[in-house]
């Protein structure tokens, strides 16, 4: 498996350039100020942890990029509006039951034409080994595979697939912790609990950086792109099925 970066990915599979993107589970908005500055001409965040929120509030704010409080499944956006849709490292935290709506909002507020672009990790690698002591999870991971291949049902139609090993760096033991927690604050009691396990995979399954400044994790990661019917495909598709 070739090793990329998962942000270089993202910028190279997608047309960003004058473009409308909503990034979904936006965490602390690092990836939709990012997006905005490689060139998009707006860009909504749409988060719902109260913590990852206040962190992406506190940034210096860059102008063209909205910072809202919602879901994936109840997207607080006009449909029709966007070109792209951005599930980061997100899906697998839509609650099952729920990512068939996500899919379908997802294609709500799509333009005809437009991308939804997930990225999502494996159920595999070091990086998995060490984070499935506090959260494993193999089955939810799964299950947004399976909604993304799903989605033709909404519209949207899987377009290419790649896999490839994202580095995970973390400066620290601590930076580690920080990370897991902030994403799902439920996480924190089971992570204190075995904290001295978690201490010891972290430097077993980790190497250090070539400048001995931090670790690195490998973490094989999935990358699809789905597009979003033009009506007159549908339009086609539709009178195929006799519908």
């Amino acid at each position: 498996m070739e090793y990329k970066n998962s942000r270089d990915v993202l910028f190279e599979s997608l047309e960003l350039e004058d473009r409308a993107v909503v990034d979904v589970g936006c965490g602390d908005g690092g990836l939709a100020r990012a997006i905005r500055r490689a060139g998009a001409a707006r860009v909504i965040g749409v988060e719902c942890s109260p913590r990852q929120l206040d962190k992406a509030r506190a940034a210096e704010p860059v102008d063209g990029v909205a910072i809202i409080d919602g879901v994936a499944e109840a997207l607080p956006v006009l449909a029709g509006t966007m070109d792209a849709v951005v599930f980061f490292n997100s899906l697998h935290h839509v609650p099952p039951q729920h990512m068939d709506t996500a899919m379908a909002e997802a294609a709500r507020v799509l333009r005809s034409g437009g991308r939804v672009y997930c990225s999502e990790p494996l159920a595999q690698g070091p990086f998995y080994d060490l984070c499935k002591a506090v959260d494993d999870e193999r089955e939810v991971r799964a299950q947004a595979w399976r909604a993304l291949h799903d989605a033709h049902r909404a519209g949207l139609h899987v377009e290419r697939e790649t896999v490839f090993i994202h580095v995970v760096r973390l400066k620290s033991f601590e930076a580690f912790r920080d990370r897991i927690v902030s994403v799902n604050t439920e996480r924190e009691a089971r992570f204190d609990a075995r904290e001295g396990d978690l201490r010891r995979r972290f430097e077993d399954l980790g190497r250090r950086t070539e400048e001995d400044d931090g670790w690195l994790f490998d973490q094989p990661t999935r990358v699809t792109v789905l597009c979003k019917e033009r009506r007159e495909d549908w339009d086609l598709h539709a009178h195929a099925r006799g519908i």
